[in-house]
């Protein structure tokens, strides 16, 4: 029985970490895109 217990938790936790992983990446992705949107908004008002 205490295996179980033990094979479950162990999978909550590597099921936990790749989640923070995973919003980690996507934090930097949405960063990217807006760096790139403030980027073209600049460059549209430089043309104005």
């Amino acid at each position: 029985m205490d295996r179980i217990i033990f094979a479950i938790f162990m999978l909550i936790l590597l099921g936990t970490t790749a989640a923070c992983n995973t919003i980690h990446g996507l934090g930097r992705d949405v960063e990217r895109v807006g760096e790139e949107t403030q980027d073209a908004a600049n460059a549209a008002k430089r043309r104005l």
